[in-house]
Formats: structure tokens, sequence, C-alpha cells
């Protein structure tokens, strides 16, 4: 334990670097680097978020949520999960809404301008792109028909 105290200030170090891999799409370095980072700070959310934008950037929605509800349930106030969380779900068919409210508390509450943007970014593209209706290339819903006198 006593070689851990020399890392432990490479810590956000660890982090930010999952944080690059995962959107890079070096998942295998992400996961390593949050494991590095858990390891450092057993105590510390981040990691934990990190997981979640793993799974979020691959598309696996439910597990994203359930990470990011993992760690708002022990840390309530992280407004980084609060806002992953609502993009999370807004891009989940059926919970559009319940995400687009999530994201609209998580700009409402946070102070940090980087979550600001992220969550004002993402109602953005869940208003042009999750709730758009399709085109008439791709067809409307089909409505049935009721046949008159045969």
């Amino acid at each position: 334990m006593a070689q851990l105290q020399k890392y432990k200030d490479d810590f956000v170090l660890l982090l930010e670097s999952g944080f690059i891999a995962a959107s890079q799409t070096d998942e295998d370095a992400a996961l390593k680097l949050f494991r590095a980072a858990q390891i450092l700070q057993p105590e510390n959310s981040l990691p934990k978020v990190g997981f979640g934008y793993i799974h979020l950037l691959k598309l696996e929605l439910n597990q994203a949520c359930k990470k990011f509800e993992e760690v708002l349930k022990s840390d309530p106030h992280n407004e980084m999960a609060r806002a992953m969380l609502g993009l999370s779900t807004a891009l989940t068919v059926k919970e559009v809404d319940k995400g687009e409210k999530i994201l609209e508390e998580a700009l409402k509450k946070t102070k940090d301008p980087s979550i600001k943007n992220m969550a004002s970014t993402a109602i953005e593209f869940v208003e042009k792109f999750v709730k758009k209706q399709p085109t008439p290339v791709q067809g409307q819903p089909k409505t049935q028909k009721k046949k008159k006198g045969k």
C-alpha cells in the first residue's frame, strides 16, 4: 500500500486519460485507467462515472444509466453523473421525456460551465434528432383505414 502513496497525485491524470481513451474508443485502456484511478481513490465516484461513460459511448444505455444512478445514490450532488444520466435516458426510446427533464434539472442546478454546455447541447440534440418526426422518405406511422360498404 505504501507504493500506492507515490501515485496519489496521479489520480486526476489517470482519470482524464481514461476519458480521453474512452472518447478515442480505446475501451481496454480506458478501463485500465479508470480502475487505476479507483484503486488510488476508492471513495471517489468519478471512476464510476468513467465506467458509465464507456457504456454510453457504446450505446449500452441501460448499463450506462445503472452506473450513473449508482453514482448518484452514493453522491447525489454529482452534476456530471446527473447530466450523463439525463443524456443516456433521453437516448432510450421510451424514456426521452424523462431524460430531457433530468438534463434540464442538471442544467439549472450546476454552476460548472462545461456541464452546463454538455446539458444544453444534449437537450438541443434530443430536440433536433431524437424527437424528430420521420421524413416523407422514412414514412409515417401506418394507420388502419376503414373500408366503406363492401
